[in-house]
This record gives structure tokens, C-alpha cells and sequence, in this order.
């Protein structure tokens, strides 16, 4: 099967390692894994802030680039959300993207879903003594229904013991522009969510959405924990040799 891996913009400038780690998974499952050319933003900053037509341009551009491929794979819900539950509503209109809109959001996956939903896979091979905890975040949970996908893949791997927060599924307040436009509210629900954290006794936190994991982090960090997070795929691809993820900088010190 010819994959495309749709990396994201943060994967790329953020944490390059969650693309690597993403395409060694897909390489161990047999597929014949590529970096689809003039790949950019999937739109869903300027689709969220009610810029349709700054939007429909990058959903052209996206598909477009992703044609030819028997699958599109994206290691974060909510641009994985994008293609699949967006693209077809946004170009819905468009006599001529409409039908291609729909036919990239049928062939188009979260990572871990495609691995489990998909290719089957039923385990990794990776170790990882640590005890760990997973985050749900909202546009993989509610718009792809991803919650037993990782954690079944996340039981095989050798050491790691997976604690639940009682909060997993509660949003941690990052929801893209959310954060900027509405700060002390997100203040508070990422504080909530690393409460949850330290008390589930985690020294791991995971998720599949970086946006998140970032968010997280960085409140964490600000807090002095010592809870390290990373993207589900790095654990899963057993690929810990890279820094936990940080906070981006110039973040603002909520």
C-alpha cells in the first residue's frame, strides 16, 4: 500500500521526530511510505477563525498534493479531523473539488487509527519502563472516535504501565486559537489537566495531537513538574533517544 504521511505543520517545525517515528510505524505495518510534495498547512487555523476562503485555498492545495496515494496518514486528530469531516463541507459548493474533497477525506486517517482500524496491527515492538498516562484530545476522541486505538497498542509495549487520568477526555485548553482568544480559560483547563496528571502518578504523559502535548508541557514545566510528554507515535516506534516535548517558545508564561 503507497501512504502518504501528512506530517503537520508542528510535527515539521515543532518535532520532527513524531514524522520519523510515524513513518517508521507505517514501514514495520508494510506500507511504502512518502512524503507527498507541496504539502503546507491543512487550513484548519483560518477554517476555525471563519476565513473560508484563505481555507478552501489550502484544502485545494492539500488535495492536490495528495492524490495518488492509496492513503493519506496524519499522527494528529484534529488535522486528520480537518480532511476527513472539513475538506467536504468547505469545498461543498465547488463543482469541480467537491467530489476530490470527498474522495481524500474517505482515504485519509489518523495514525494510530490506520495502524489499528485499518492494517490491523495488533502490537509494537518497543520497550518503554515507565508508567504513563494518556490524554484524549477532543478532535481525534470526537470527530474520529480514536480511544481504544492507542491504548491497545500502547499495552504491548514491553515495561510501560498506563495509569487513566479521570479527566482524559476533559479538553486541555489549548483547541488552537482557543488558547489566544480566551487565555485564562485555558489557563485553567490545562491546569486542571496537569492536576490530573501528577495525581494519576505518571511519570509519562501521551497524546496523539502535538498542539496538546505542547500546551501540556509547558505547563508542566512552568509548575516544575518532573511528568516528561510525548507523542504516542515516539513511544509506540520505540524512538525516546530525542528531549521530551517542550513548550514552543516565545509562549506566553500563562
Amino acid at each position: 500500500m503507497r501512504v502518504g504521511l501528512f506530517p503537520t505543520c508542528l510535527v515539521d517545525l515543532f518535532r520532527p521526530s513524531v514524522g520519523f517515528a510515524s513513518a517508521e510505524l507505517l514501514g514495520r505495518a508494510g506500507c511504502d511510505v512518502d512524503l507527498p510534495e507541496g504539502l503546507t498547512c491543512c487550513g484548519q487555523p483560518a477554517f476555525n477563525s471563519g476565513d473560508r476562503k484563505s481555507a478552501q485555498a489550502l484544502a485545494r492545495q492539500v488535495i492536490a498534493a495528495c492524490e495518488g496515494f492509496d492513503a493519506i496518514v496524519v499522527p494528529s486528530g484534529s488535522c486528520g479531523g480537518m480532511i476527513r469531516r472539513h475538506y467536504p463541507e468547505l469545498l461543498a459548493e465547488d463543482r469541480d473539488w467537491a467530489p476530490r474533497a470527498r474522495a481524500l477525506a474517505e482515504r485519509t486517517h489518523e495514525l494510530v487509527s490506520f495502524l489499528v482500524d485499518v492494517l490491523g496491527v495488533e502490537t509494537v515492538s518497543a520497550a518503554c519502563a515507565r508508567r504513563a498516562t494518556y490524554h484524549d484530545a477532543c478532535s481525534g476522541l470526537r470527530e474520529l472516535g480514536i480511544k481504544a486505538q492507542p491504548r491497545k497498542l500502547l499495552e504491548s509495549v514491553e515495561g510501560l504501565e498506563l495509569t487513566e487520568m479521570p479527566g482524559a477526555e476533559i479538553c486541555c485548553g489549548f483547541g488552537g486559537t482557543f488558547c489566544v482568544e480566551y487565555p485564562e480559560i485555558s489557563n485553567r483547563m490545562v491546569s486542571d489537566k496537569c492536576v490530573e496528571a501528577e495525581a494519576s502518578g505518571a511519570n509519562l504523559l501521551l497524546a496523539g495531537d502535538l498542539g496538546c502535548l505542547m500546551n501540556i508541557a509547558g505547563k508542566l514545566s512552568r509548575a516544575g513538574s518532573a511528568i516528561e510528554v510525548r507523542h504516542v507515535a515516539e513511544v509506540l516506534a520505540g524512538r525516546l533517544d530525542e528531549p521530551p516535548i517542550a513548550a514552543a517558545r516565545g509562549e506566553d508564561a500563562r
